[in-house]
């Protein structure tokens, strides 16, 4: 009880880095009573959450973003998972407008990889079902050097993508080449791209929990982060902005994409798997799309468009979501991220993901949903 206590007056004094920022809708929607909420607040050092809740306002012709923290700290270290290929979609659009020869459509394979793909076919496995080869192929193409700048150099920031995602290689500061086809018969063979070495991060919370399985062995101690990818709650809402709302950022923090790429890329976003071919059994409608739907089954309503991006791994589940609602005129954004490993062990395979994780998450979706639907706009 006491906890809970601290926690709303916690919210009353302020949650953010910004003592400015006010707390009044996070205050409500996280001291629902319903258990999903509950049960994660009324323990909260357990579950490291960390979220930010942005509105969204129109005036004449501006979009005005106002941002309600709840533990957002650049320097308290999550792992971010399969969010991080948000980026790297974004990225390597913009680097295909650069190379005249290259395209969307592009055919094109990594080298000694069987596996032939578009530029177009990546981003939509990447955002309809977090394929991790997909986004391999794309670091590829780019190099995490490159990849991080373009990102700071737009404001996305503070942002360190060290690693590829479960594959053998994931930490070659080398890319590999790519062999692309400019047509039928004729293939072009990029270099290799070599990068700068991975810096250890020194962050809070860079090292967690009691053990860890590494060798299929257990291991006695802290797992290790430092080596890992950094993508924070506010880099991760700085990307989601500047792409559904770039009108609202000055030309310099504007990524260059052509008008074409953008609106493939928004629809890839929202797309459900079952439009892109997938089976509607194993990829339901929320299978990527944790809030408001992400405990269910059911298909969402179709007035509903999500554009998001999720990611979990190593018991950390993080969601990075535009909403928007057709039929009542609402739209927000919101960003979070939560720890479900009540063991202790790291890469054990067992998380809390549909237990509390996706539950906390898609409770607190609709929670701030209904705030949206009584706010006077």
């Amino acid at each position: 009880m006491w906890q809970r206590l601290a926690f709303l007056a916690f919210l009353v004094l302020g949650t953010s880095c910004a003592d400015t920022v006010p707390t009044r809708p996070l205050n409500k929607a996280l001291s629902s009573q319903n258990p999903k909420i509950k049960n994660v607040m009324d323990h909260l050092e357990e579950y490291e959450v960390q979220l930010r809740y942005t509105q969204i306002n129109r005036r004449n012709d501006s979009v005005v973003f106002t941002d309600y923290d709840f533990q957002v700290d650049d320097n308290t270290y999550f792992y971010p998972a399969s969010t991080v290929k948000f980026p790297a979609a974004v990225a390597a659009l913009e680097k295909l407008n650069e190379i005249d020869s290259l395209s969307l459509e592009t055919r094109f394979f990594v080298e000694g990889d069987s596996v032939e793909t578009t530029f177009a076919k990546a981003i939509s496995e990447i955002f309809s079902v977090s394929d991790n080869a997909a986004n391999n192929r794309l670091v590829e193409f780019l190099g995490q050097d490159d990849l991080n700048n373009r990102m700071r150099e737009r404001g996305v920031s503070p942002i360190r993508i060290a690693h590829r995602l479960s594959t053998s290689n994931a930490d070659d500061v080398t890319t590999k080449p790519l062999v692309f086809y400019l047509n039928d018969s004729t293939t072009s063979l990029s270099s290799p791209i070599i990068n700068s070495p991975i810096k250890t991060l020194e962050l809070k919370g860079i090292k967690k929990g009691k053990g860890f399985i590494a060798n299929e062995s257990y291991q006695e101690g802290m797992f290790d982060f430092s080596q890992k990818n950094y993508y924070p709650i506010t880099a991760q809402s700085a990307l989601l902005k500047r792409i559904i709302f770039p009108e609202a950022f000055p030309k310099e923090q504007r990524f260059h994409l052509s008008d074409d790429q953008r609106e493939y890329l928004l629809n890839t976003m929202h797309t459900l798997p079952s439009a892109v071919g997938y089976d509607k059994e194993e990829f339901y409608d929320s299978y990527v799309k944790f809030f408001m739907f992400g405990d269910h089954t059911d298909p969402m309503p179709e007035h509903i468009k999500i554009y998001n991006k999720v990611g979990y791994a190593y018991g950390t589940l993080t969601d990075c979501a535009y909403i928007q609602d057709t039929k009542n005129n609402i739209d927000f954004m919101l960003t979070a991220t939560i720890l479900v490993n009540s063991n202790g062990i790291f890469n054990d395979n067992t998380y809390e993901y549909d237990e509390v994780g996706i539950p906390f998450l898609a409770q607190l979706g609709r929670e701030l949903y209904q705030l949206e639907l009584e706010r006077a706009k």
